[in-house]
């Protein structure tokens, strides 16, 4: 099981939470087939909640800041200072919607987007360095961005993060991001019938069987499942609207 208990390298995507209307009824939707437990950080979280798998941290889950922003799983990128990257969001022409600010011992966050209006986290770490499993069902194996202009995001991004890129053969401009030698996610165009923005897709054992759990959860199917080179694949939203992917490692 690929864990890691240490804080991230800035620029990879290291934690990822939800902002829901009905926290209970979330929690009984993901954990539907995603297989979490769920532990509150302390007495003063706010109703806010770690979703555990096999005793580790995979993601959050807490109650919606904002009745009017939709509900949505976000993005969070690692830092290892929260001021600087936030000041180089807004020198690349990106916008800070919420400043930097401690989170008790935790850490230190911010909320910021792009120049296109795509939402994402930063996170300097303090106790709390990130998800602590991936790449195993019922955790985080993939962050992706699907943006109006991909070559004005990679422009950003490259601006914030310094990360390069390498387009992928055969996928209409996709391109993987990177800090070092190994990919961390990716950004490319918008597919219709999908929305714009960030997206956290959670690794799962049988991905036809995440999809009916989803269904019969209330939540609805927007890409039905596909097999892919990277595995078989679906794009879902929850029963509230906040979407999120699946996706099962190829056999053998």
């Amino acid at each position: 099981m690929p864990t890691r208990d240490t804080a991230w390298p800035p620029g990879a995507p290291c934690w990822v939470d939800l902002g829901t209307p009905d926290v209970d009824a979330a929690r009984a939707f993901y954990a539907g087939f995603l297989d979490w437990g769920y532990e509150a950080p302390g007495p003063d979280a706010g109703g806010y909640v770690m979703c555990r798998k096999d005793g580790r941290d995979a993601a959050g889950l807490g109650p919606q800041q904002d009745p009017a922003d939709p509900s949505r799983w976000t993005t969070y990128f690692a830092t290892d200072d929260a001021d600087a990257t936030a000041a180089r969001v807004t020198e690349a022409g990106g916008t800070v919607l919420a400043p930097p600010m401690d989170v008790g011992q935790a850490g230190r966050m911010a909320i910021v987007a792009d120049p296109q209006g795509n939402p994402f986290g930063l996170w300097q770490a303090g106790t709390t360095t990130g998800v602590q499993v991936f790449n195993e069902p019922g955790s985080l194996v993939w962050n992706e961005a699907a943006v109006d202009d991909p070559a004005a995001a990679r422009e950003f991004y490259t601006a914030v993060f310094d990360f390069s890129w390498e387009e992928l053969p055969d996928a209409d401009g996709y391109c993987t991001f990177a800090t070092g030698d190994r990919p961390l996610g990716g950004l490319g165009g918008v597919v219709e019938g999908l929305p714009r923005g960030w997206g956290a897709c959670f690794a799962v054992a049988d991905t036809d069987a995440a999809v009916r759990a989803v269904e019969s959860g209330g939540g609805k199917v927007l890409m039905p499942a596909e097999d892919t080179p990277f595995g078989r694949f679906a794009v879902a939203t929850d029963p509230w609207g906040a979407v999120f992917s699946v996706m099962q490692e190829p056999a053998g």
